[in-house]
């Protein structure tokens, strides 16, 4: 027996929370508790946010709630320099070293008052309870209202300095960048990461007539860039019937440097979700798909499907896997630290390091060693990724090519392939940054920051 305030085990009775049914709350406590788990333990943002095995608390919201979680996130990601700025600057004291919590609280209500579209007293009143909540932050409450109310009442000023003055990305990144690229270049890479990157679509036929079904723009590498699309893209015109894909138009570009592969046997080693796969089978190539992951390669067959084509899928290692024939080509578009898709994952920089380029750009020259040793003498091979760091890269690239007599580079020629000129490196590589690709209008502009490289094995 109890006697109501006990448990029928014996332990105290869980006092009821006062705050559980605030409106708001329980999107807000899992967006800082996500947020934590990228910052501080370098969790990925799309994992997270998975709606088959995402956190838990994420599960627990609705359709809705999610998407303002992911809004959330992305944008306090992406402007995290910024917001630490603008709170900074309304203490009178730094936070402890140990107030992961409160940071966390502070960042996701700053997102919401300078950069979506929720009412500043709403922020502001649901962070306080939040911060009220929990016994982490309880103490900081009128903090977080003094911090909070300050912010909102000189954001139109505040914000547009902060912005010209902070850097949104962490200290390791911008140091590569800048070493890469120069700081001018550095610079404007870092301002096309403020700009979320709009849909690209690869067609399978006649860009300009889906251009102006679907309200979007010719791209120079024949795809299709869309301005805002309102409600999900799976239900716009051509989707079900499988007459294009999403792709951005940096990583449309690998297979195309294949040249005509009609009729040939070609492998794409790292295969889904699908893209570059499906642009191998609309070539004409007789394709083999490899993926390690078994539910990945369902993903990849899923597309396929809808996309009409059809390929061999074969789930296994690139390093166990051995082929009966040797093929005519390979594509090896590597895993990599994804530094050049930040528009579209603005938690790259901050759950990736300089150790995973390095470790990453060790692992991607051992596939290309394995993928040179699948094509035929004289096979075709093209090396790609989506890193800005020419460790995973130019360096990486120039160093294999230097120690493997049995290959040598097949640079890419000027207008060989009209879209890749403005991409070309001295070398015969293709480079391209978020900072390329000027449409007129930053908000169309830029593409996902790749490297893509050709080299042949000798005869």
């Amino acid at each position: 027996m109890t006697d109501g305030r006990r448990r029928a085990h014996g332990g105290p009775a869980r006092k009821p929370d006062p705050f559980a049914h605030t409106p708001g709350l329980a999107s807000r406590k899992a967006a800082a508790r996500l947020l934590a788990a990228i910052v501080d333990a370098r969790t990925s943002l799309d994992g997270l946010t998975d709606h088959e095995n995402g956190h838990p608390q994420f599960l627990a919201l609705d359709m809705r709630d999610r998407a303002l979680v992911r809004a959330i996130l992305t944008t306090a990601l992406r402007f995290r320099g910024t917001i630490q700025a603008l709170i900074d600057a309304r203490l009178d004291r730094p936070l402890p070293a140990n107030a992961h919590a409160l940071s966390h609280v502070l960042h996701v209500a700053a997102a919401q008052m300078l950069f979506l579209d929720v009412p500043d007293s709403a922020a502001v009143d649901i962070a306080v309870t939040q911060a009220k909540s929990d016994p982490r932050t309880s103490r900081f409450a009128a903090l977080v209202n003094g911090v909070l109310r300050e912010i909102a009442r000189r954001k139109e000023r505040a914000l547009p300095a902060a912005l010209a003055e902070a850097v949104d990305a962490p200290e390791w990144f911008v140091e590569r960048l800048e070493n890469a690229y120069g700081k001018t270049q550095a610079a404007a890479i870092l301002a096309a990461h403020r700009i979320e990157a709009p849909i690209d679509l690869t067609v399978k036929s006649n860009p300009q007539d889906w251009a102006e079904r679907l309200g979007g723009t010719v791209l120079p590498t024949g795809g299709v860039r869309l301005g805002t699309v309102e409600g999900p893209i799976t239900e716009l015109p051509g989707f079900a019937e499988g007459e294009w894909w999403v792709q951005d138009a940096a990583a449309a570009i690998p297979a195309q440097l294949l040249g005509d592969i009609a009729g040939l046997r070609v492998a794409d080693l790292c295969a889904a979700p699908g893209g570059k796969t499906a642009q191998l089978a609309l070539a004409g190539a007789d394709v083999t798909a490899l993926e390690i992951s078994a539910n990945r390669a369902r993903r990849l067959s899923a597309n396929l499907e809808r996309l009409g084509l059809e390929v061999e899928i074969v789930v296994s290692d690139l390093f166990a896997f051995e082929p009966t024939t040797a093929f005519d080509a390979v594509l090896l578009d590597a895993p990599c630290s994804s530094t050049g898709t930040v528009r579209r994952h603005p938690d790259v920089p901050w759950t990736k390091g300089p150790e995973d380029v390095a470790k990453l750009a060790a692992l991607q020259a051992r596939m290309l060693a394995r993928a040179v040793e699948m094509v035929k003498p004289g096979g075709l091979i093209v090396f790609s990724n989506c890193s800005l760091d020419p460790l995973e890269g130019e360096a990486l690239f120039r160093d294999f090519v230097a120690t493997r007599p049995d290959t040598v580079p097949e640079p890419v020629k000027p207008g060989e392939f009209g879209f890749a000129d403005p991409f070309l490196g001295d070398d015969g590589t293709v480079r391209t940054t978020p900072a390329g690709l000027d449409l007129g209008e930053p908000a169309l502009s830029g593409l996902d920051g790749f490297f893509a490289a050709r080299l042949r094995r000798r005869s």
